[in-house]
This record gives C-alpha cells, sequence and structure tokens, in this order.
C-alpha cells in the first residue's frame, strides 16, 4: 500500500463507524519500500523474572551463521497427510481477514459476519493497533470489537485478533515499550474473553513493519526485538487467561536478506533461523506461542499457490516442508515446541480485475500496482487449490482469505470475494463449492 494510506489504516474511523483496514501485507509488488532504518538500536530480550528467562545476551550473539543457506528436507518426518474422510475436513478452519467487520454499529457489525458466514468462512481475523503509551485498548476500538464478537459468536465463528503497532516508526523498540504493548494484549484478553486466539505482531521481518531490521555486522535486531515481544506478551496473555491461544511470527513470505539495499528486510528462512538463535541465546525456559502464523502471498496474483521454492529463501503455501523443517531446526531441544508447532495460514489472497461496471465504487485507478490481478474463475481455481494444500498439510490448522469485501481504493487490495460495494464476485459460488467439497470429503485425495 502507499504509506498514506498505512498511515491512516491505524486510526478507527469513528464519523464512519468503522475500524479501517489495518492488516497489510506484503503479499504482492503493491507494497512501497519503507524508509531505510534510522539506526535506532533495539534492546535485546528481557523477557521478565515470572518467564523463567536468563539474563538477556548481546545482539551480536543472535544473527544466525548461513541463515540464508537452503532448508534441507530431507530427514523432516511429517505426520501422515488426512484421508479423504479424516475428521481434518471439519476442523481445518477457513477463515477471513477483514476489518470491515468491525463495527461501531452492533447491526452494521452482524450484517459484516453475516455475509462472511456466508462465503463459507468459519473463522475471522480483525485487528488492535497498539500506540506508544497504551496498557490497554481505548474505549472506541473495545466497543468495535465487542460488537464483532459478539457477531461472531452468533454465528458460531471463530474470532482471532491480531495486535500490532501499525508501521515501523511505531515499532515497540525499548523494553517499556514492549511491557505496554504486552499488557495491551492481558487487558484486551481480559476485556474480550470470548476471543480466544491473539496474533502478535504483523511482519515483522519487513521495514515497512518492523525498524531497525539489520544492525552493525549486518545483526538481525528485528528478530531479537520481537522475541522479547513475542516473549512479554505470551507471559502476559497466558496469566490473564492461560486457555488463550498465542500465535507468533506473522511473517512475511519473501525478503531480500540485504542489510545495505534500499529496502532492508528479512527472509522468512533467515528471520525464522535468527529468532531461534536468540531464543536459545536468551536462556528463556518457557515458550513463546502455541501456533506459528505466517502470510504465504505468491509473488503474483498471476502465480498458482503450487509453485514452490526450493532453491531461494521464499516460503509460500506449496513451500510446507520448508517451514516445518525451520520450524524444527530453530526450536527444537528447547521448551517451544518445533516441528509439530501448528501453523495458520493468516493472510493469502489473489486480486481480481474490477469490471468498469464497478469502477465507481473505488478510487485512485491510475495506480500502478492494480495490473497485479487475474479473472474470476483464476481467483476460484487458486483458492480451491490453497485449500487443498492446506488440507494435506497436517500441522496447518487453518487459513484464511485476505478480505470478504476488496478494499476501495485501488492502492489497497482487490482479493475478496465481494466488490467494494458490496455485491459478490463471479469467484463466490465456486469459492463455496470448494469449501462445501472439502467439508464433505471430495475435494482433494492426499498423497
Amino acid at each position: 500500500m502507499k504509506k498514506a494510506l498505512l498511515a491512516a489504516a491505524v486510526a478507527v474511523a469513528a464519523a464512519a463507524g468503522v475500524v479501517v483496514a489495518i492488516v497489510v501485507s506484503s503479499g504482492s509488488e503493491k507494497n512501497p519500500a519503507a524508509p531505510a532504518s534510522t539506526g535506532a538500536s533495539s534492546s535485546q530480550p528481557t523477557t521478565g523474572s515470572n518467564s523463567g528467562s536468563a539474563p538477556t545476551t548481546t545482539a551480536a550473539t543472535t544473527t544466525t551463521p548461513n541463515a540464508t543457506d537452503p532448508v534441507d528436507t530431507s530427514a523432516l518426518r511429517l505426520p501422515p497427510p488426512p484421508g479423504r474422510n479424516s475428521a481434518r475436513r471439519r476442523t481445518l478452519v477457513v477463515g477471513v481477514v477483514d476489518d470491515a467487520l468491525a463495527q461501531q454499529t452492533r447491526s452494521f457489525a452482524q450484517a459484516q459476519v453475516d455475509i462472511s458466514h456466508g462465503a463459507g468462512f468459519d473463522a475471522a481475523i480483525v485487528s488492535a493497533t497498539w500506540k506508544r503509551g497504551q496498557r490497554r485498548p481505548p474505549r472506541s476500538l473495545v466497543h468495535a470489537l465487542g460488537n464483532v464478537a459478539a457477531a461472531a459468536k452468533k454465528d458460531d465463528m471463530r474470532l482471532f485478533v491480531v495486535v500490532w503497532h501499525g508501521l515501523a516508526r511505531e515499532t515497540p523498540r525499548t523494553p517499556s515499550d514492549r511491557a505496554d504493548f504486552a499488557e495491551y494484549c492481558a487487558a484486551l484478553v481480559k476485556t474480550l474473553p470470548t476471543v480466544r486466539d491473539v496474533i502478535v505482531g504483523n511482519e515483522p521481518n519487513l521495514n515497512t513493519f518492523w525498524a531497525p531490521q539489520f544492525g552493525a555486522g549486518g545483526r538481525d535486531l528485528a528478530a531479537v526485538g520481537y522475541l522479547d515481544l513475542l516473549a512479554r506478551s505470551y507471559d502476559a496473555i497466558k496469566a490473564a487467561d492461560p486457555g488463550v491461544r498465542v500465535l507468533g511470527g506473522a511473517l512475511a513470505p519473501r525478503g531480500a536478506d540485504q542489510p545495505g539495499g534500499s529496502r532492508p528486510t528479512h527472509s522468512p528462512t533467515a528471520f525464522i533461523r535468527d529468532l531461534g538463535t536468540a531464543y536459545r541465546a536468551s536462556g528463556r525456559k518457557r515458550p513463546l506461542m502455541d501456533a506459528f502464523a505466517f502470510h504465504p502471498y505468491m509473488q503474483a496474483s498471476r502465480v498458482p499457490p503450487t509453485a514452490s521454492h526450493p532453491t531461494n529463501t521464499s516460503i509460500t503455501v506449496a513451500d510446507y516442508p520448508k517451514l516445518v523443517a525451520l520450524l524444527e531446526e530453530a526450536f527444537k531441544g528447547t521448551a517451544q515446541p518445533s516441528g509439530r508447532l501448528p501453523i495458520y495460514y493468516t493472510e493469502f489472497g489473489v486480486q481480481t480485475n474490477v469490471p468498469r461496471t464497478k469502477l465507481g465504487s473505488y478510487s485512485d485507478p491510475g495506480f500502478a500496482g492494480r495490473s497485479d490481478s487475474v479473472g474470476f474463475d483464476v481467483q476460484a481455481a487458486y483458492y480451491r487449490s490453497a485449500l487443498a494444500l492446506a488440507y494435506c498439510q497436517p500441522t496447518v490448522r487453518g487459513i484464511f482469505i485476505f478480505h470478504t469485501f476488496d478494499e476501495a481504493d485501488f492502492a489497497g487490495w482487490q482479493s475478496g470475494l465481494y466488490f467494494a460495494d458490496g455485491t459478490p464476485k463471479p469467484s463466490l459460488p465456486a469459492f463455496k463449492r470448494a469449501l462445501a467439497d472439502l467439508r464433505n470429503g471430495k475435494l482433494v485425495s492426499c498423497r
């Protein structure tokens, strides 16, 4: 997205009665290069006396040698894939990511949730944005989240909340900031007891959302800082309600791994390895997370989800063995579950063309990234393929489509199953058939 739109997206649009979409991703070339790092240092993990952590280490010990080396999956032992009539056909979560569901008006929130549920989704992700100095979510946000929580409960939909800080300039860089962020997470869980899943952060491997990424000598400061944020948040959430699931990671699917580049970012391969190295160096004796969140967007909407990346550092849906092998490598032998850690694909989207008759509901038609789109039949086919892949990946617990409704600005995302005016796309019936086939055991035969 454009930087201005990203900045605007972190506020509650009270006048419109809506929490605007604030989970933005690296899914395509639409994302701009964020400003270069300011060079501020990231403090080392300080997870608190009740966390079971040892004295913290310096960042010099928390960058993995050869973090971008190829991932060896030859010795990986995965659980057997599910059969056609496995109980998994009912338990695999198929959800949607859309803050259009979180509304200030209860009836409007219920209507938005009803449409999403009618499309076949059985879960939803909405977001809460922490701002520096906050230790609890503001009343207006709690009200909107309460509305969507009530609506989701009525429709028997599982509600996830992603707590994040917005753009890179708001990165919680100090122990004090990260302690406040963790208390914010705990307060949210206490305030909204029907929320049983919390995702901590958004794409910390990108300098759009986390800065600085690198320190002197190319050290991975982002993984070190995020480790501390995740550890503190895990501890605070579990203290508030031990039954709430904490999802960590929420990584983007690719990154450059070039500290001196125009856009300093980390690939998920390097970031997971560095996160594991930082965790081991911290001496922490408790887990960091109950599940791993990941955003397996393809390089462009035209690329099918069956495409894999065995020779580079990118990870998408078909790279599941690589992702599991990395988690195993990073955390095996520690208090943090590794190769059997549940995985949720918490953002995946394929953008469509917008017909001329619908352009009146969209803005910024000249935006260059608008060309990253496909026909409705391709979107439906790719969503069906992604569902089939996820079903056959035994430790994947869910997959979330990025949006029920298109974003109205072409600088945003048009990957929804409904146009910005709320009318269904031609791809919706095929998507619903794919979901029905999944639940009826007819979608795929895993090999």
